[in-house]
Parts: structure tokens; sequence; C-alpha cells
């Protein structure tokens, strides 16, 4: 893992070339609004758009955001319908959008629960995009990060007993290779809105050595400007991942 040196006359490293977000706050942000926690959810939708719009210029090529985790099931079943309802309605109306804005998206996470409208237009957005190289939007939908570690260990697993794979050859390089991440670089920043001091299940293997920020900002106000705060903060920190100066 290649540590970036700091510029010369400021002393900073290059700001976050991957941000993970964990997107809280939905359901509160409309509640002190008097109003459904659904409202929220919409609200933070279309915030998505606006950070998605800044990542060029602060230099973000990765965002991959948390939208929903495998744990949300047990929500109401008004609120779950609802937030799948929106997730249709969010690809359809965005699709060309992000496909005009030179976006990549690619979905993580598990869609055997998902139902088959959902399914085939993340499908077709993935296919609308595969070939832009902007920004690179990752949505983890239906996900947690021991599902994923689950499911990538069983698919290593297949592979030792049909002798694709030597079990004695099996290292910390390997196991990524079988992630719903094999594509992306690491998180360099993972950001979590709403005050919770949490991850919450999101991209464990992947964040092993990633920057945290909680803040105490609801997910619907949170704003690019905020997000180049952070990035600059980032750009401030001493990452050695493990080694000393000299």
């Amino acid at each position: 893992m290649a540590v970036s040196e700091p510029d010369a006359a400021s002393g900073t490293r290059p700001g976050p070339r991957h941000v993970a977000i964990i997107m809280d706050g939905n359901g509160r942000w409309a509640q002190a609004r008097g109003r459904p926690r659904l409202f929220g959810h919409h609200a933070g939708a279309k915030r998505v758009r606006e950070i998605v719009e800044c990542c060029p210029n602060l230099g973000v090529k990765y965002l991959t955001i948390f939208a929903f985790s495998t744990e949300n099931w047990k929500r109401t079943q008004v609120e779950v319908a609802g937030l799948m309802s929106l997730f249709r309605r969010y690809i359809s109306k965005e699709m060309n959008a992000l496909a005009a804005q030179n976006v990549r998206v690619r979905f993580i996470g598990d869609r055997v629960r998902l139902d088959e409208k959902l399914i085939a237009l993340m499908d077709k957005l993935e296919a609308k995009t595969e070939g832009n190289d902007g920004t690179h939007l990752t949505i983890a939908l239906n996900y947690g990060g021991r599902d994923e570690v689950a499911r990538a260990t069983r698919r290593l697993a297949q592979d030792v007993a049909a002798g694709k794979l030597d079990p004695d050859k099996v290292d910390q390089e390997t196991l990524p290779k079988y992630l719903d991440t094999h594509v992306l670089p690491d998180p360099d920043l993972v950001v979590r809105t709403s005050g919770e001091a949490r991850i919450s299940n999101f991209l464990l293997w992947q964040s092993a050595y990633a920057e945290y920020e909680f803040i105490d900002t609801l997910w619907p106000d949170f704003t690019g400007e905020e997000l180049g705060r952070l990035c600059a903060s980032y750009g401030k920190r001493d990452r050695r991942f493990g080694a000393v100066k000299t």
C-alpha cells in the first residue's frame, strides 16, 4: 500500500481519492419537521446528486454510499416498501443525468431479496454507464460487511474445492478478489453523518486503514462544502500505515 508524499509547500497530502459515506439521519431530519420518515429519505436521495456533482472538483474519483443495509429489513414494512419504491424512482429519474455526467455506477450487496423490477433497473443503470470514466459511484444496496465476507469466503471455498485455487497460497491479497468491491480501491475516508459513532457493518475489510469522520450533520443537510472541508482535513492527517518516520 503506497503512502502519498505530503506537498512540500503546504505540508498536506492529497485529498482522499475514495470517499465512502454512511448516509444517516434521514428519519430524524423528517421527524424534526413533523413529517414521516419517508419524507426524510426522499430529501436524502436528492442530496446524493449534489454530492456526486461536487466530487470531481474535490479530486474524489470514487464515491461509495450506504443506501440500504442487510439489517434494514428489520424496519417496518411501510418504511421498507417506501424505500424500495424510492430506489426504483431514483434510478429511473437519475439514469440519464448520471450517464451524461460521465458517472460510472455500480451496485454492491446481495440482490437475492430485491424485487425483479429494481434489479432490472440496477442492471440497466450499470450497463448504461459502464463506459464512463468520470466519478465512480458505488451504491451499497442490501449490503452488509459480514454478509459480503461470508459470500466471498463461500466463493473462495468453492474454487478451492474445484481445484482452481491452492489453499496454501491463500493470503490477505486473495480474499479481496472475491469481494463485491474487487474492482475498486479501498476507501481513504469514511464519513458517517447524524452524530452516531459506529460503522454499522459497512466495508469492514476494505476500511481497515481508512480515516473516519463522525459528524453531527444529518444527511439531508450535508453539503458539498462540508465534504470539501472533510477532504481538506484528511489531507492534513499523518498516514503511516504502521510505519514510522525516519
